[in-house]
């Protein structure tokens, strides 16, 4: 009998859930706050080649402040040379990130990274990134305002005519 009544509550709470709002994205961080990784909402970002998404996670990356951010980066994708003012920590979190430090897209010059490598990158600092092997979640943490600037514009999307 126990186990019938555990389980229709079990119905009814998944049954309720979708009815429910749940903030997922964007959490403060001066409050208790929590993402699963099912409501993880990812969206295209203008400045990421096509296919690219983020996930704002924790902060408001557009603001003066703290933010964490996922980034996944489908097989084959590359971004060409850009830098981001912020100081950055990348964190892999599933595939291997492929970076690149310098002002011209050089294969050279990547560095694999596998899951669970952290990175630091200095703001300012001109790099590259290839989906190399297949693709790439990383969560990057660091402190807005978030920016994208490509060394060459002509390789920034914002810049393609649609």
């Amino acid at each position: 009998m126990k186990k019938t009544n555990y389980l229709l509550l079990v119905i009814c709470f998944v049954a309720f859930l979708p009815a429910t709002k749940v903030k997922a994205q964007g959490l403060a961080n001066d409050k208790l706050g929590e993402i699963y990784q099912e409501n993880i909402k990812w969206s295209s970002f203008p400045a990421f080649p096509p296919g690219a998404q983020i996930a704002v996670l924790v902060g408001d990356p557009k603001k003066a402040g703290p933010y964490m951010a996922r980034v996944h980066v489908p097989a084959g994708t590359v971004l060409m040379p850009h830098t981001h003012p912020e100081n950055r920590v990348y964190t892999v979190i599933s595939g291997v990130f492929y970076i690149g430090i310098g002002s011209e897209f050089d294969t050279t010059k990547l560095k694999a990274y596998p899951p669970g490598s952290v990175f630091v990158l200095p703001g300012n600092t001109p790099h590259f990134h290839w989906a190399k092997s297949g693709d790439y979640t990383t969560q990057v943490t660091g402190y807005g305002p978030l920016g994208l600037n490509y060394i060459d514009p002509g390789d920034d999307p914002r810049n393609k005519k649609k």
